[in-house]
């Protein structure tokens, strides 16, 4: 996740300072440089020998919608050298749906670079089961909102219940975010992501 330390006023929010770049544009290369970020930080950790790992970068709505994203992902792969098994981008429900048929085809190059792709957030937008089957993800990521109160509250637990049973019935890998104990993992069987 990108944070940004500031000389003067310390550590600055991601809530404030990304709906900014978002408005003016400057996601847009901010959002190439985590992706290469993330591919030279690949390369450095097989340079010393650690375990292949993928990195997951957060895609925005912006970057999303450029026409040239499969092109760009492919470029930076091919400069420094990175597997695309090792890059994942997710990208959050609202991002897609609210252009259904591009969203799918930009999905789809990205898909057949060999990226992973996890949906973000899952179940706080407004998802269409009818997409979301066509779609090319490999993961839904189930909002933290839902896994705080999955041992307390039952309607809570029921949706976390569903939307696993969703993912797996569609050969999806359920991952939640924001799991700080085991319980939620155990009560749900998922793989957890801090």
């Amino acid at each position: 996740l990108l944070r940004w330390y500031h000389p003067q006023r310390g550590m600055i929010s991601p809530a404030k300072f990304i709906p900014i770049a978002e408005q003016t544009g400057l996601i847009v290369p901010i959002g190439r440089w985590v992706i290469e970020e993330a591919c030279r930080q690949s390369l450095n950790w097989q340079a010393a020998g650690l375990p292949l790992i993928r990195i997951a970068v957060n895609l925005s709505a912006r970057q999303f919608r450029l026409g040239d994203l499969a092109e760009t992902v492919r470029e930076i792969l091919d400069n420094f050298g990175v597997s695309s098994d090792l890059l994942e981008l997710e990208l959050t429900e609202s991002m897609i749906m609210d252009d259904p048929e591009r969203a799918s085809k930009t999905l789809h190059e990205l898909k057949n670079l060999g990226l992973h792709l996890s949906l973000d957030d899952f179940g706080t937008g407004y998802s269409s089961l009818n997409y979301l089957r066509r779609f090319p993800v490999d993961s839904l990521k189930i909002d933290q909102s839902f896994i705080h109160d999955v041992t307390t509250d039952s309607s809570g637990a029921s949706v976390v219940a569903s939307i696993v049973d969703i993912a797996h019935n569609l050969k999806l890998d359920a991952i939640a975010e924001g799991v700080e104990t085991r319980e939620p993992v155990s009560y749900t069987h998922l793989r957890a992501h801090e």
